[in-house]
């Protein structure tokens, strides 16, 4: 049976995904001297390449000395301490040639704001946390939304960043399935190209965990989130935990199915699962999705041609009926998609 996706298409981009991941990666890391310990210990413990492909630059940010940023380099992080001159002038440089600069420190809201007066610094760009790893968190997402060309180089190399690009890809790709729902006349004329997105999501997701995405592997998830039931499964189970806006209605299914089929597989990612048994996971889903809708549909037909409505009584026996629904119902001690608690790597 031919699929609703273009299987070819879905393996340039596992491919072009492998290709993104072992991309040139430059980081240079300005430390003021009075940084706390504690957040030059995390941005130590985090920021070791996993790769050669990826360089890192450690400077320390003294008055009357600023770093030479090395060539190639993609952005800049400054753990900053008390923001004194020296850190201002260590940044002047890489501001000049417009790299991307994220400055990094401990503290509230007042620290944050006196911060961003002293070193110029935009809000947007800077990470002030109470906590080393909390901070340390808030980075990684603001590594994925600013360095996006190199968001599958930075979560291969730095294990930090996994999750970040994970949910970022999972988060972009249920906001377009709302829209494609939302915007779509015709029923079920969306669900080929929702299907497609969600393959690519689940691929991208992969790549960020390191999975390799061989042929076979692409095609088996093509072949197993191409069935319409498992998206329907998991919207159902997603509208417990996602919410849905008023305007998206229509596309909540587009929506919420592909935010609960993505946080599923991070779950399961993070677990230690490989592509095979989130493909194997997300295969018994479909399974149990289908046989939930026959049961239904075999209760939904006449039992004898005595039931037959008295127009039918003679004609040729009743064609097979498909029943069709946008949200399959799951039996009482059914949970198709664990999305609370941990979830058991080999499902």
């Amino acid at each position: 049976m031919a699929l609703p996706v273009d299987v070819r298409d879905l393996m340039r981009t596992g491919a072009r995904f492998t290709e993104e991941r072992s991309q040139q990666l430059g980081i240079t890391v300005l430390v003021e001297l009075d940084a706390p310990d504690a957040l030059i210990d995390a941005v130590r413990r985090e920021f070791r390449p996993a790769t050669a492909a990826a360089a890192l630059q450690v400077e320390v940010a003294e008055l009357g000395a600023p770093p030479v940023i090395v060539p190639g380099t993609d952005v800049v992080i400054a753990v900053a301490g008390s923001g004194d001159l020296g850190l201002q002038q260590a940044l002047a440089g890489p501001r000049r040639s417009r790299l991307p600069v994220v400055v990094v420190a401990l503290g509230d809201d007042v620290r944050a704001g006196a911060l961003a007066d002293v070193l110029l610094q935009p809000t947007g760009d800077l990470v002030v946390r109470d906590d080393a790893d909390a901070a340390m968190v808030k980075l990684g997402s603001w590594l994925a939304d600013n360095i996006g060309s190199k968001r599958l180089a930075l979560a291969h190399n730095f294990a930090f960043m996994r999750r970040a690009v994970a949910e970022d890809a999972v988060r972009t790709t249920a906001f377009q399935n709302g829209l494609i729902g939302v915007v779509t006349p015709v029923p079920g004329a969306d669900m080929p190209l929702m299907t497609a997105n969600q393959v690519k999501m689940l691929l991208q997701v992969a790549a960020a965990y390191g999975q390799p995405l061989g042929v076979d592997r692409v095609k088996e998830l093509a072949g197993v989130v191409a069935g319409g039931y498992l998206l329907r499964a998991v919207a159902r189970q997603g509208l417990v935990m996602v919410p849905v806006l008023g305007w998206a209605i229509k596309g909540g299914i587009g929506y919420t199915g592909t935010m609960a089929m993505g946080r599923a597989a991070v779950k399961y990612f993070e677990d230690g699962a490989d592509l095979g048994q989130v493909t194997a996971y997300f295969r018994s889903v479909r399974d149990k999705a289908l046989k939930a809708g026959n049961r239904r549909g075999r209760r939904s037909l006449p039992r004898d041609r005595a039931a037959l409505p008295p127009a039918a009584v003679g004609q040729a026996e009743p064609r097979p009926v498909t029943i069709v629904s946008d949200v399959v119902p799951a039996e009482p001690d059914q949970q198709l998609l664990p999305l609370d608690g941990d979830v058991p790597a080999g499902e």
